[in-house]
């Protein structure tokens, strides 16, 4: 099954997402477990190559230097946070979506991200949700004539500032709530707009030093759900992060906590997810395995790239400032 690689968000602080009468996704060409794929990579940016068109430049993993400077072109305006952003270097795709409906006290100029349950346009059945920052939700099927929104507005602020994924276990879409207590899931096919709320309980929790407990409450906190096409496994990452100085706003991540969910809402922490590496970007989140980084969380942010290890509970990184904070999950070779 195909994953969603771009996804249309408000990534820098204060800078809206450029989005009016028309929506323009880039999809990847996905992965499988069965077939021949590339490995992970993450976009570090594109070189101009005339017309307004760029070469996607690329990195296979955080601790090789080597940039690969690829054929793909892509428009430039994609590249850069402050747009629409990044494109799947191997088969991108553009589909135009009809103009926002913005709902009252709501707002559609700062997008949180997209997910989509299939990257395949054609697909009658395709579902394309834009989680808008507040309360705001919103559906509609590409590829149906007169496609048209079908717009939610949700009642719990827990959801308002988190992104929104689409799980093919569950085949609906989901969000975590803030702090990762609850998870709403949405089915667009139903005219229902209430929720279905999963309440997680937490198990397993370590016992940690008190500097560290306190460094973690000081921490900016973000949940992220992520699911394993292979395993069927289904994880909630806890990210801490924390301004590296008083005077600036780059943010580095302080602590990492993941947590495997079963179907009885039981939220259990774990540091072994196996040979999985976990990869969180401005992009959507995915699992694969992985013989370089495995059981571990690999982070490609705006302000920092840095790979967090379970086994050895500890985060190698370095700040800095990336133009295209995205991963690209593994793609079937052709």
């Amino acid at each position: 099954m195909s994953l969603l690689l771009s996804r249309l968000s408000k990534i820098a602080l204060g800078k809206p997402a450029s989005v009016r009468s028309s929506l323009v996704l880039i999809l990847s060409n996905g992965f499988s477990s069965s077939a021949l794929q590339t490995h992970p990579c993450r976009i570090m940016t594109a070189r101009p190559c005339g017309e307004d068109l760029g070469k996607l430049m690329i990195m296979e993993n955080a601790t090789d230097c080597k940039v690969t400077l690829l054929e793909k072109k892509v428009p430039m305006e994609l590249v850069y946070v402050d747009e629409i952003i990044t494109a799947s270097y191997t088969d991108p795709k553009r589909i135009s979506l009809p103009p926002f409906v913005t709902l009252p006290r709501c707002q559609t100029q700062i997008v949180t991200n997209v997910a989509m349950s299939s990257s395949c346009p054609e697909d009658e059945n395709c579902v394309v949700a834009v989680k808008f920052l507040g309360p705001q939700l919103s559906f509609c099927r590409p590829a149906q004539s007169n496609s048209e929104w079908t717009n939610i507005k949700i009642a719990s602020p827990s959801f308002f500032s988190s992104d929104v994924m689409y799980s093919k276990k569950d085949d609906m879409f989901r969000i975590p709530g803030s702090g990762g207590h609850l998870i709403g899931s949405w089915d667009p096919r139903t005219e229902d707009h209430n929720p279905k709320i999963q309440r997680l309980r937490f198990r397993n929790l370590p016992e940690l030093p008190r500097a560290k407990q306190e460094l973690l409450d000081s921490c900016y906190k973000s949940e992220h759900l992520v699911e394993s096409r292979n395993t069927g496994e289904t994880f909630l990452v806890k990210r801490y992060k924390k301004a590296t100085t008083r005077d600036t706003v780059k943010m580095k991540t302080k602590g990492v906590m993941v947590f495997k969910l079963d179907e009885k809402g039981n939220a259990v922490y774990t540091k072994d997810i196996g040979d999985l590496c976990i990869f969180l970007s401005k992009s959507e989140p995915f699992c694969a395995s992985s013989s370089r980084f495995p059981n571990c969380v690999d982070i490609c942010d705006v302000d920092e790239l840095a790979i967090a290890s379970l086994t050895f509970d500890s985060i190698i990184g370095v700040t800095r400032t990336n133009g295209a904070p995205y991963h690209i999950p593994p793609q079937i070779i052709v």
